[in-house]
């Protein structure tokens, strides 16, 4: 029987792979690489041979990589025709996934994806793996293993908590962020965040604490209260995306006066 790990790597170093990634790593025989397109991309590559280098110094296993299928950008578009958009990316990926599984893994083999930070959140890998195992002809088991979140990772590097006491939390995405009420926001991370949303709250009396890079070598933080540190973050954004070509950030809007108790 074959089978599949996706296996999470945490946001941009090795060290935050857990005993259980460890584990998983060292029982896979094909690890299945998504190369993406653009300037600075190669970097995103590099820390999976970096890790795949730590942990199996040996090898002993096979690596595919292969073009990832571009995500039109559709997040300007209404809901309707972002959704459309997605479910044919989605697709897509289905049709790559599915092909590498029953043309590169032999019986009895196990295969591996790599995904950053937590397979659980915003990372739609594990709905469309479960749907290509229920079309296979042939079983294959599926196993996912939780990785460390940007989200905890910004917490712990800003030394907060990720809620005060009696608080809930909300995560959205940066599309979100820019239709939600600021009103109705009070202690909310945001995530995938293509457009600087945060401007949407300045003026609601809160305080940002953001993260670029998160626990890569040139990780950057900026906290403070947004009306004092917006310009700075828009000025450090543009000048990231520019000396790199890419920009990987996740940042806690928390609304000021909410007594920590």
């Amino acid at each position: 029987m074959k089978h599949c790990y996706l296996i999470g790597i945490g946001p941009g170093h090795p060290d935050f792979l857990t005993l259980e990634g460890l584990n998983a790593l060292r029982c896979v025989d094909l690890f299945l690489i998504l190369e993406k397109e653009g300037r600075g991309k190669d970097e995103l590559t590099a820390l999976r041979h970096d890790i795949l280098q730590r942990v199996r110094p040996d090898g002993g296993y096979r690596e595919l990589s292969v073009p990832s299928p571009a995500r039109p950008r559709a997040v300007d578009q209404d809901a309707a025709a972002y959704h459309a958009v997605v479910d044919a990316w989605h697709a897509e990926k289905r049709r790559l996934f599915r092909g590498v599984l029953e043309r590169e893994l032999a019986d009895g083999e196990a295969a591996g994806l790599m995904l950053w930070g937590d397979p659980t959140l915003y990372d739609q890998t594990i709905s469309m793996l479960t749907r290509v195992v229920q079309e296979l002809p042939e079983p294959l088991g599926l196993s996912v293993i939780p990785g460390i979140s940007a989200v905890q990772v910004l917490c712990a590097r800003h030394r907060i908590p990720l809620n005060r006491v009696g608080e809930s939390v909300s995560i959205i995405t940066g599309r979100e962020a820019e239709q939600v009420d600021p009103a109705s926001v009070h202690n909310t991370v945001v995530m995938l965040d293509y457009n600087a949303s945060f401007r949407r709250f300045v003026g609601q009396d809160m305080d940002i604490y953001w993260g670029g890079y998160l626990g890569a070598p040139d990780e950057v933080l900026v906290a403070g209260r947004l009306d004092d540190v917006h310009d700075e973050l828009l000025r450090l954004k543009a000048a990231l995306r520019e000396q790199k070509g890419w920009l990987m950030d996740t940042y806690l809007l928390r609304r000021r006066g909410t007594d920590e108790g």
